[in-house]
């Protein structure tokens, strides 16, 4: 047997090396991104997304295997992990992802003991971005000084952003990027000019565009700023200038896909997106850059820090019980917590393997800032008296294969975590006429924008689908959802038959896959006023052509994106 300290430095050394290849894979596809927006090659970026997305399970995997080979019997020698921690903790002091080595190592020691909570002997407990924690820390942004006109400030803050490809009319742009940012100071009530604009260096793209973030600064002001770029045929322009919170804080939703950005300090650029975004968690700043993992750590680190300073229960969440499953809260926190029953009541025919599959398939796919990405989690514990009796009776009889409950404890092996919304059914019993009016239609644009990137709900009920803080539709009950391309969309059949109309069962052959877009209207439960809103905005979506037709577009290769603001804010509407 190997001496234990000796063994112990091969193991960290190797977990560090396997970092590094990750990491280094990590930027060399997102990289690409740049060459991508400059040549116009958007399912090569769709590619890119797809492959950067699997990276981390395989490097995880891989270093997993190599430690079985390392460490041979002394695998799950709690003693020789100890002394790994603190070797591999001394390897990356003073880098400038700390954070994220930390998650990985973390990744590697719960898939050896497939630990239940969280072991502080093995695992980093006490992750931050602290700056003197992980080194001096880094510019990651530039700031260009006002010395005359706003628009010269802005031609002076495009200008380093060279692309491959031309701009089609910098001036031009740089005008109406100019003359939007001074409305928007003055409409702030800011009596002082604006003295700066910072710019981070680093370009974030996501689908077609490429986003520019930074803040404009004067002495009583600071706003955020994002200009999105798009690449047409004729050139590369700016498309949108956004200059409030909430438009920044759409663009980084939890409901639309990571961004492609080349950083080297990570925890630099998320401060930066801090300052112009206070009220957007943490965890949701990191998953947005792509760092997935080290979101859910840092959510789940969340989780614990609130469960200390609140009492509330968990409990059932707010709206219909679900059929495949179990979704409860703590009031006092902004995400819903889902385990999978063990049995779906009729006519639910889906297995437990089609909803992770179609989980899956949400955290790979556009979300197109309509679908919830959820965080997958396993075997977590909590205090049982931190449970109401009535959820801890359903958990334990209804999601046996998820959940086990003790005298003292709930193990969860299995679970997904959302940010909570408000139920949309729930939301426009309660909403002013004025409210619901502009999410019935926004519900409407929900599911064409879903259909835009390919995606069928499947269930169109209003109880699928939420309302978030900003006021926007997204569905988060994945149970049906699949490919728009792998329906069947056909038109009602004609009957000359009144009783057959009536009847029961259909008078005509339907497939697995066939879809009848005109029997949405009963699902949808809109009645009065709100049903003839959507319908006159949206009624299209009731006939079998619409569906038919982006099919055709999404089989010709087209890809279709669905950009994070209203047509309003696009340059175009001059």
């Amino acid at each position: 047997m190997r001496p234990l300290v000796s063994l112990a430095r091969t193991g960290a050394q190797a977990i560090l090396a396997s970092y590094e290849s990750y990491r280094r894979e990590f930027q060399r596809i997102t990289a690409r991104a740049r060459q991508r927006f400059e040549e116009r090659d958007w399912q090569g970026g769709q590619r890119d997304a797809a492959e950067r997305l699997a990276l981390y399970q395989s490097f995880v995997e891989t270093v997993v295997a190599d430690q079985e080979l390392l460490l041979g019997e002394q695998l799950k020698d709690a003693v020789a992990w100890r002394t790994m921690k603190t070797v591999f903790s001394e390897s990356i002091a003073g880098i400038s992802d700390g954070e994220l080595a930390q998650t990985f190592f973390n990744s590697v020691t719960r898939r050896v003991f497939a630990t239940v909570g969280v072991d502080p002997d093995i695992e980093f407990v006490d992750l931050d971005i602290r700056r003197d924690h992980y080194g001096p820390g880094s510019t990651i942004h530039r700031r260009h000084v006002c010395r005359g006109q706003t628009r010269e400030l802005v031609i002076a803050a495009l200008s380093p952003h060279a692309f491959a490809a031309p701009f089609r009319d910098l001036e031009g742009d740089a005008a109406w990027v100019a003359a939007e940012m001074d409305a928007a100071w003055a409409s702030a009530g800011k009596l002082l000019p604006i003295e700066s604009l910072d710019l981070i260096d680093a370009v974030f793209y996501r689908g077609s565009g490429a986003y520019l973030v930074g803040r404009l600064r004067g002495q009583d002001a600071t706003i955020p700023l994002v200009l999105v770029l798009l690449h047409a045929e004729e050139g590369i322009e700016v498309d949108a200038v956004l200059l409030t919170e909430r438009e920044v804080s759409i663009v980084f939703s939890f409901t639309r896909s990571h961004f492609l950005v080349a950083v080297e300090h990570p925890a630099d650029v998320i401060r930066f997106l801090q300052s112009i975004m206070p009220k957007k968690p943490l965890p949701e700043l990191y998953i947005s850059l792509g760092y997935s993992k080290h979101g859910k750590t840092e959510m789940y680190r969340d989780l614990l820090g609130h469960m200390q300073r609140s009492m509330d229960l968990f409990d059932h969440a707010r709206g219909e019980a679900g059929m495949v499953m179990i979704a409860f809260d703590l009031r006092s926190y902004d995400y819903v917590f889902k385990v999978i029953r063990d049995r779906f009541a009729e006519p639910k025919t889906t297995t437990r393997a089609d909803v992770e599959r179609r989980y899956r398939l949400v955290f790979q796919h556009d979300r197109a800032g309509r679908l919830i990405e959820a965080q997958e989690f396993e075997h977590l514990t909590f205090e049982r008296r931190r449970f109401s009796p009535a959820l801890l009776a359903e958990l334990s009889t209804g999601a046996t294969r998820s959940v086990s409950v003790d005298d003292e404890e709930v193990h969860i092996r299995h679970l997904y975590v959302e940010r909570r919304v408000r139920p949309l059914n729930l939301y426009l019993r309660e909403a002013s006429d004025e409210a619901a009016t502009r999410v019935v239609v926004d519900y409407g644009q929900a599911i064409r924008d879903l259909a835009t990137t390919n995606i069928f709900p499947g269930d169109l009920l209003l109880k699928n689908f939420g309302v978030t803080r900003h006021g926007r539709v997204t569905f988060y009950d994945y149970d049906e959802l699949s490919l728009v391309t792998e329906c069947e969309f056909r038109d009602l059949p004609a009957t000359q038959d009144p009783d057959e109309e009536m009847a029961a069962e259909p008078w005509f052959y339907v497939g697995e896959h066939d879809v009848f877009p005109e029997e949405f209207l009963p699902f949808l439960g809109l009645r009065g006023e709100l049903l003839r809103v959507f319908l006159e905005a949206h009624g299209e979506i009731l006939t079998a052509a619409f569906w038919r037709k982006l099919q055709d577009r999404h089989r010709a290769g087209e890809v279709l994106d669905v950009l994070p603001y209203p047509a309003s804010k696009r340059l175009g509407r001059r």
